[in-house]
């Protein structure tokens, strides 16, 4: 069945409806996801339609939401646990890091812990400190840890459903201002998307735009804009930073010689960095410019009438693109 001219914020929904339909293990817990629907909407429907069992409003307290989650995950149910807004998980990265990425190992595989914690991510909404931030890298540093991103409103249906099936821990980043940025037919069909792997959205022959998350707007007008001046950009979306698809982008690169990496976090150590040093490993040879990177800045996420110059613009990235493929 397809669902038309769903925004993301509603193909999560659809996503978390699913799941619950279609395994009674599944149970969403968070602060006021019951019957206000969540911050954000994102469950919206839910508490009255699977009840307040499976969808469970929590206090306001992050640790204690991430610490009942992996309990409920070690004894065989597969809790979603909703923290409102990324700059909030930090309490929850103890709870993550020393216990729900090692459980596997520390029980020689007899415990697996299969949760997901969804949070929002990165800038663009005029939202107050704490609200903005995109820390992937930190998550992405955690073995045993996934880290996803949709980027559109089907891969957000697709790659939750995955997420919420795998074994593993998986921390979901949902971009904020692509909640509600675009409509488009979304497939209720129970599909998940593969994790762990690159999309290629957009062909092209002259250099690679890799990006992820709220980041692939600004890849995709940059793209637009060059294409104006003969310049053909292909698109990779990262989707899964951690475990990494470097091969995907490798490829990529070896065929257009040239990358350009886009990424809301901060400069210093963001993920980007990690891609440059894996092209730098394994395709140094086929570049033809040296890797490029427009990300966020090495300061704290400004308050709203500055988060625009703060964040990527298409301009900066097509500049970037323009060095690269000019560079000589």
């Amino acid at each position: 069945m397809a669902a038309a001219g769903l925004n993301m914020v509603e193909a999560i929904t659809c996503a978390l409806a699913r799941a619950l339909a279609d395994d009674p293990d599944v149970l969403l817990l968070g602060q006021d996801i019951g019957r206000k629907g969540g911050v954000f909407q994102a469950t919206a429907g839910l508490h009255e339609r699977f009840g307040a069992d499976r969808v469970r409003d929590t206090p306001l307290a992050e640790t204690m939401i991430s610490g009942l989650a992996i309990g409920m995950a070690t004894q065989g149910l597969r809790p979603v646990a909703e923290i409102q807004f990324l700059g909030f998980l930090y309490p929850c990265l103890d709870n993550l890091a020393n216990h729900a990425s090692r459980l596997r190992t520390r029980t020689r595989g007899r415990l697996t812990c299969p949760l997901v914690v969804r949070t929002t991510h990165g800038g663009g909404v005029h939202a107050p400190e704490h609200h903005s931030e995109a820390i992937e890298s930190m998550l992405a540093h955690v073995p045993g840890l996934r880290t996803v991103i949709p980027s559109t409103p089907a891969r957000a249906y697709g790659l939750l459903l995955a997420a919420i099936r795998d074994p593993d821990p998986v921390v979901f980043l949902e971009p904020t201002r692509l909640y509600r940025a675009t409509r488009e037919d979304v497939a209720d069909d129970g599909v998940a998307l593969p994790l762990d792997r690159c999309h290629v959205e957009r062909e092209g022959s002259d250099l690679t735009l890799v990006a992820w998350g709220a980041a692939l707007y600004e890849a995709r007008e940059a793209a637009a804009t060059l294409a104006v001046e003969g310049i053909s950009a292909e698109i990779v979306d990262v989707q899964t930073i951690a475990p990494f698809d470097a091969a995907t982008v490798i490829a990529s690169v070896e065929r257009t010689g040239r990358c350009v990496i886009v990424h809301e976090g901060a400069r210093r150590a963001g993920f980007g960095a990690e891609i440059a040093a894996e092209i730098a490993e394994r395709a140094l040879t086929s570049l033809l410019a040296p890797v490029e990177r427009v990300t966020g800045y090495d300061t704290v996420m400004p308050l709203p009438r500055l988060e625009r110059a703060y964040l990527p613009t298409t301009e900066r990235v097509v500049e970037a693109c323009r060095r690269a493929y000019l560079y000589r």
